[in-house]
């Protein structure tokens, strides 16, 4: 242990020389600020899905042009969460937490007030920027103050709100749409900021890195560039094609920035932004990819289920949006329960327990769904999947950020949050093909008869065939028959994808989990039980940890 006479962070961190860290009902205060806070961020991920007509009509814009001011606050969020985790590292995390709010809530509120799109886009920019100092900063909160025995709960809790809060967000912003209007939608976030920003200068401890080498600068950039054009990519890709001058240029650009980026970090080593070296232990390559596959199945979900329920079954957005909450108020129950289950059989017993159950709610969609069925039939392959990502989530997330030292938890935090970010866009666009390219195969038999031109407008999916149903005469029943009936089968064809993707997955996890055996808390001693948890590397420069009282 290091003898510099100012306050460490321990497992029960010290606000002052010779002082308990916070008691339990600070820690719940803490945890409430920091949830908070991220559900005002993951709110605003999916809030304008809802409000997509309305955006083009207010500002007379164009789908491309409302995609962007979608598309560009993810962009901007994951593209940042690298560097500005890791300078919340060392200049304090509730001084970049707080700034982060203070942006984000001001940014949100001219988005509301936005005359044009072309300030609503800049607006959606600046939030994206604020969203980056939030999200990791609030997980590095939590396993930087929680002590050993609490910190499995406390992160339960976080990969909760990170998973059900979506699913919520877009609720409350489909209801404020049909009640109100598309630029209340702004309001919510603007709302829990505030919440956020007195919570956290009331309740939240602050910590910093100490250290004596310089930031990373290139390694940060080319993190930001490598982020950037991935995701640019994955986006694009389903609107504009994979073939796409823009599309490839993005690929090209990411691909070649992530390379220099691995040969940069591995010759900083221990002074790198993030030592890519660590990817050889199981926890952080495990919890890595179990995010990555997890996350980006969830999002290929929404994008089927959407057209479902809103196309096939008729409903409105709000009725649509209310009909996934049974999956995110599983998904989050499970992520609480899932520490309890680690501390009596172990973490990879439940990460594959996890997989294995949502791999089982995709087969089950895959095998039930079908439009005489309706909501019913997909019903408790959602409840399942939910289940089974609760339980994967957080024991994957406890591995990830506990492989990495404690003074880089702003970087472990963000590596969590853009491998769920990449997840998420990977699912979108891979999912939401094979859905498009599944509908296209299996209406194309199904449109003799019809006339030519309303079959061509057929053929680009399901909302397009039934909005010319009633152009196609007498053929008009058989091809919305053709259209729901085509839909199911890309349905099917995306869903046993999702089912291989888990099942390779749950093999990987298997061999490559993470390793850990259930322990009492008692049996751990309280300074060390960080160490012994993790191993020898994640003490690796503990000694330069700094808490400061808030």
């Amino acid at each position: 242990m290091s003898t510099d006479p100012s306050p460490q962070v321990s497992d029960t961190p010290a606000g002052a020389p010779g002082k308990e860290g916070p008691d339990a009902r600070q820690r719940r205060a803490i945890l409430t600020a920091v949830c908070v806070a991220l559900m005002a961020v993951i709110a605003s991920v999916s809030g304008l899905n809802v409000a997509q007509s309305d955006l083009a009509v207010a500002f007379g814009a164009s789908q491309s042009t409302v995609l962007w001011i979608i598309n560009i606050y993810t962009l901007s969020l994951a593209a940042l969460l690298l560097p500005l985790g890791a300078i919340g590292d060392r200049l304090g995390r509730k001084p970049m937490l707080l700034t982060g709010l203070a942006v984000f809530g001001v940014a949100n509120a001219v988005a509301g007030l936005a005359p044009s799109a072309e300030v609503m886009l800049t607006a959606r920019l600046f939030s994206g920027v604020g969203a980056a100092m939030i999200m990791p900063i609030t997980l590095a909160v939590i396993t930087s103050t929680f002590p050993a025995e609490e910190r499995g709960r406390a992160i339960g809790v976080w990969t909760g709100v990170a998973g059900g809060g979506g699913i919520l967000g877009m609720f409350l912003s489909a209801a404020l749409v049909d009640v109100a209007s598309w630029r209340w939608l702004f309001a919510l976030p603007v709302a829990l900021v505030v919440v956020a920003l007195v919570l956290t200068l009331r309740s939240v401890p602050d910590s910093r890195e100490k250290t004596g080498h310089s930031f990373d600068t290139v390694g940060a950039l080319t993190s930001v560039v490598a982020v950037a054009g991935l995701v640019y990519a994955l986006q694009e890709g389903p609107e504009a094609g994979w073939t796409a001058p823009a599309t490839l240029l993005g690929l090209a650009v990411g691909v070649l920035a992530a390379g220099v980026f691995v040969a940069w970090e591995l010759r900083r080593r221990d002074t790198a932004l993030l030592d890519v070296r660590l990817f050889r232990e199981r926890g952080l390559a495990g919890g890595s990819v179990t995010l990555l596959a997890v996350f980006g199945v969830q999002a290929g979900i929404f994008v089927v289920l959407f057209p479902f329920l809103q196309a096939v079954l008729g409903w409105s957005g709000l009725l649509s949006t209310l009909a996934l909450m049974p999956m995110a108020v599983l998904m989050m129950a499970s992520s609480g329960l899932a520490p309890h289950l680690v501390a009596r059989v172990g973490a990879l017993t439940v990460l594959a327990a996890g997989i294995l159950l949502a791999g089982a709610g995709l087969a089950l969609m895959a095998a039930m769904v079908s439009v005489e069925g309706g909501y019913p039939s997909v019903l408790p392959g959602m409840l399942a999947m939910g289940a089974g990502m609760g339980l994967s989530m957080t024991p994957s997330t406890e591995a990830l950020t506990g492989a990495l030292p404690r003074e880089r938890q702003g970087v472990a935090s963000a590596l969590n949050d853009v491998t769920r970010e990449l997840g998420t866009a990977l699912g979108v666009a891979l999912l939401g093909a094979l859905l498009a390219s599944g509908y296209r195969d299996a209406v194309d038999s199904r449109l003799s008869g019809v006339p030519d031109g309303v079959a061509d407008t057929a053929r680009e999916g399901v909302s397009n065939a039934l909005a010319v149903a009633d152009r196609a005469g007498p053929q008009r029943e058989a091809l919305i028959r053709a259209a729901e009936e085509s839909f199911v089968e890309g349905w099917q064809h995306a869903m046993w994808t999702g089912v291989a993707v888990m099942a390779a997955l749950f093999l990987y996890v298997l061999t490559r989990g993470p390793e850990h055996r259930p322990a009492a808390p008692s049996d751990v001693p309280a300074d060390d039980s960080r160490e012994a948890s993790q191993g020898p590397q994640s003490s690796r420069g503990s000694e330069n940890h700094t808490a400061l009282p808030s």
